[in-house]
């Protein structure tokens, strides 16, 4: 499967709009989103830091959650470094809260993953943003030269395949937030397969958008809000239809 076309990378530009319609939409919108009091682990993606989640965790924040970056830097990569600090982080709010939930916005999303993977019992749930957890190699994106860049970083089984274990499903609840104008990854390489506590949810916009896209953040506050133990899928409300495609969500055979 190739990379996103020319067109869709260019396109990417429209993050700039939606960062504006984010910050000036986000407050009014908050007036109607579910409050809840969730502790929730938020992981950057590829090159960027805590402060490219800051817009989404200060809203989930107003909501009554409390927050937490990764407080690692920018992401390099799966460097020994990162690899250790989300495992140490996640012990310690796990240590604090018990079960916490976790988003992660593209390749944070795939740590988010096998943090799952490996503690399911510290997760209730994780919930990605345009993260290519199905991918194979690191040069079916369009961040591929500038991953490879960083590959002498890079834990060595990690530096050029992304092992077969990364694509099979969790144990615990996944939603994956995704939009097929994609510019980064290929949407395709986003979706969950069908079982029983798993969904992919699609919404209109770009890659490095989706961390202050509105109708990702009505997913993620919808999601948050739900009861412990009472997982259910997604459904939009019919009021914010419109910010969502026609047919939101997207199911894929189980593996």
């Amino acid at each position: 499967m190739s990379r996103p076309y020319p067109l869709q990378v260019a396109a990417e530009i429209r993050a700039v709009g939606e960062f504006g319609s984010f910050a000036l939409g986000a407050p009014v919108l908050r007036r109607f989103l579910p409050t809840g009091s969730r502790p929730v682990f938020v992981m950057p993606g590829f090159l960027a830091d805590d402060i490219s989640t800051s817009p989404l965790r200060k809203v989930l924040d107003a909501l009554g959650h409390t927050t937490y970056g990764w407080d690692l830097g920018r992401n390099l990569g799966p460097t020994p470094q990162i690899l250790d600090g989300i495992v140490e982080r996640l012990d310690e709010l796990h240590q604090k809260y018990g079960e916490i939930d976790i988003i992660g916005w593209s390749l944070g999303g795939i740590y988010a993953r096998e943090l799952a993977r490996i503690a399911p019992h510290a997760i209730r749930q994780v919930i990605t943003l345009g993260s290519p957890f199905q991918i194979e190699t690191p040069s079916d994106s369009n961040a591929s030269a500038a991953y490879r860049s960083l590959s002498h970083l890079h834990a060595p089984e990690l530096e050029m395949r992304v092992p077969a274990y990364v694509r099979e499903p969790l144990e615990v609840p996944a939603t994956s937030i995704y939009t097929r104008s994609d510019g980064v990854v290929r949407w395709q390489h986003c979706l969950n397969h069908d079982e029983d506590h798993t969904e992919n949810v699609e919404v209109y916009g770009s890659h490095c958008g989706l961390g202050f896209n509105l109708a990702a953040l009505i997913v993620v506050a919808d999601r948050l809000a739900q009861p412990i133990g009472g997982w259910r899928p997604f459904r939009v409300r019919r009021t914010l239809r419109t910010l969502f495609p026609t047919a939101p969500t997207y199911r894929v055979p189980a593996a």
